[in-house]
């Protein structure tokens, strides 16, 4: 038996479990209060906190550090990596602390977290598919303008591990399917799986659908003159397009039962966004089933929103022609896809990559 801590540090939480083999033992979802993080002055300065977090969990939890086999962390926006496990050596964990990054997010901390406690107990360190994870076709780089090339950024450590188990349902292995994933959660991407590969995705930061808080892509010359209107800072221009857009621009709130609960009231302009995230999470499904030439075998829905049955059929009314299957797994499922990225790497089927 294989024995791991998982941990999953994101925007305002950190996720943690063991798992024994595949099965988890033991979870707990660590909140950090928006004016703990709201004191730090960037996602760095976090690590101590975090590790202070962490403390408590194994602690509470009566956690023997040396019972474990590895430590497993979420990977960051690192270089353009592979799709894999990989082992945490010091070369990645100097890139990271020297800012070769390319966002600033919580996701960074996941490698430094696991190394730390790793080194203290003599035990290896992975991170499985970073959210860097860049299997891109040579077209889905180019942008229309040379100097802002589009970047493989989202949210493949879901994703793949969707995929993964929807290929299992429909009685055959991930590289053998074509398939298409749409992450709704705070950002909404969708990334077109081609034989186990994911061949482009829109960044969930630059654009794509809008969602609870994201603005998702804007009309550009309308988005220039704001920019340079003198209005906002670039720092507040920033928050206006990654925290204070979409749902929560149009809203007045980031909640998506918040906002279901206002269209149940009779509430038409809420019943009118909601449809507009739908009609644009459709359209870019549509525009993934062109990057795989119409061969699509499923449609998968997962992510928070997810959770939505009716956000999902307002998606799937626009979708369902593209594919006979289309499964629905609800929430985030990176803990799991975390412990068996390292279990297979510990039992020897799958050779670990290097950074």
């Amino acid at each position: 038996m294989k024995r791991f801590l998982i941990i999953n540090p994101g925007g305002g939480s950190t996720k943690l479990a063991i798992y024994e083999d595949e099965t988890c033992v033991m979870s707990e979802t660590v909140a950090h209060p928006h004016d703990d993080i709201a004191g730090f002055t960037d996602v760095f300065d976090q690590l101590e906190y975090r590790e202070q977090a962490i403390g408590a969990f194994l602690e509470d939890r009566k956690v023997d550090l040396t019972s474990l086999d590895a430590v497993v962390g979420r990977g960051g926006a690192l270089k353009p990596m592979k799709s894999g496990t990989y082992r945490v050596d010091r070369a990645m964990v100097d890139d990271i602390r020297a800012g070769n990054v390319q966002a600033e997010h919580a996701s960074n901390l996941g490698p430094l977290l696991a190394f730390d406690i790793a080194q203290s107990i003599g035990k290896p360190a992975f991170i499985v598919d970073p959210v860097s994870v860049d299997e891109f076709i040579p077209e889905a780089r180019l942008s229309g303008d040379p100097d802002l090339p589009r970047k493989s950024l989202d949210h493949p450590l879901n994703a793949k591990m969707v995929a993964r188990r929807a290929a299992r349902e429909m009685g055959t292995s991930y590289d053998k399917i074509n398939v298409i994933v749409a992450h709704l959660g705070t950002g909404i991407s969708v990334s077109p799986h081609l034989k186990g590969k994911m061949i482009d995705v829109n960044n969930a930061h630059d654009g794509g659908p809008f969602s609870t808080q994201r603005t998702g892509g804007l009309p550009v010359t309308q988005l220039a003159d704001l920019c340079y209107s003198g209005k906002l800072t670039r720092e507040e221009m920033f928050i206006r397009l990654t925290q204070k857009g979409g749902l929560a621009a149009y809203l007045g709130t980031d909640s998506l039962p918040a906002a279901e609960d206002m269209v149940a009231g009779g509430d038409e302009h809420a019943k009118l966004v909601i449809s507009a995230m739908a009609y644009q999470v459709a359209k870019e499904i549509g525009g993934a089933a062109a990057a795989l030439n119409g061969e699509v075998d499923a449609v998968i829905f997962t992510g928070g929103m997810a959770n939505s049955d009716y956000l999902v059929e307002l998606i799937k009314d626009r979708v369902g022609f593209i594919a006979e299957k289309v499964f629905v797994y609800p929430g985030e499922h990176e803990r799991e896809s975390l412990a068996l990225g390292a279990l297979r790497v510990l039992r020897g089927e799958e050779e670990p990559r290097q950074y």
